[in-house]
């Protein structure tokens, strides 16, 4: 039970890897905050809610807070942080998971989904992470996960926007690193080696079971990063399976979605070891 007794809080865990990020701490003795804004199901447009999540934790034993929460607005961000401070004490992790994904050229991209994208990924983590920052500094322990890329490429088109975005939390976690160290506080960046299997590359049709890898994979690697002392490893921009393999996990064949096909990494992933091990 590596997060015994620490509160979790999590945005975008209604499905994919924020739901698989809220079941992997749960199991690991976490008591954790289900944040997202869906709370009917739609099968189509958006499957999965926080309470079908929160109940999948409590039917494992586990202690869950569903709270809807709409990462766009300020006001109710700052508000669920003091609801959970309410309930529980503490919040020890935040994990700003909710995301938008944009494909597009720039000349086909309005301003208005320019602003919903910076707002749901950059802004959103901005805001969340300002609210939390007090209170971790107070009870000097906390992590603050972004799911984001580490900054490393140099060819951005049709993802322009998006990388904006998400480069941005990359962004905001190492200042947050920097500013608050001495606090046993920091902020950690974190971006799979491959694909996901989520709604989103399903909806997108980007590629299929093959080019993917499970999203417990990712929810793995936030148990390992938030299992230590904050000071013992400060934040960085880490990718999934290089911190598992720090960890000392060399089997990743569990985490394909098709058996026996390891889906390819992303291209500025360098991992040689997983290049000459696919275990």
């Amino acid at each position: 039970m590596r997060l015994e007794n620490r509160v979790v809080f999590i945005t975008g865990a209604s499905r994919g890897i924020g739901r698989a990020c809220a079941l992997a701490c749960a199991a690991e003795g976490a008591r954790v905050v289900v944040a997202a804004r869906t709370v009917v199901a739609d099968s189509h447009r958006a499957p999965g809610t926080i309470h079908d999540v929160a109940r999948e934790i409590e039917a494992r034993g586990g202690v869950a807070f569903a709270l809807k929460l709409d990462v766009h607005d300020d006001d109710a961000c700052e508000a669920a942080i003091d609801d959970v401070i309410a309930r529980f004490g503490r919040v020890d992790a935040l994990v700003n998971n909710a995301g938008a994904h944009w494909r597009a050229d720039v000349v086909e991209t309005s301003v208005k989904k320019f602003d919903q994208i910076l707002g749901v990924n950059a802004r959103a983590a901005f805001v969340l992470s300002r609210a939390v920052l007090p209170h971790m500094i107070a009870q000097r322990w906390g992590h603050i996960v972004m799911m984001s890329p580490p900054v490393a490429g140099d060819s951005f088109g049709r993802h322009g926007v998006h990388a904006l975005a998400k480069l941005g939390m990359t962004m905001i976690a190492g200042a947050i690193t920097d500013e608050v160290r001495e606090h046993n506080v920091t902020a950690h960046a974190l971006w799979p080696a491959t694909a996901i299997e989520t709604f989103a590359t399903t909806n997108f049709g980007l590629g299929g079971p093959a080019d993917w890898r499970k999203p417990e994979i990712v929810a793995d690697a936030v148990v390992a990063l938030l299992a230590k002392e904050p000071s013992a490893r400060a934040g960085k921009a880490w990718i999934d399976e290089a911190l598992l393999r720090e960890e000392g996990v060399t089997d990743f064949t569990k985490y394909q979605c098709s058996p026996g096909h390891e889906p390819p990494h992303f291209p500025f992933v360098a991992l040689p070891e997983a290049t000459s091990k696919r275990g």
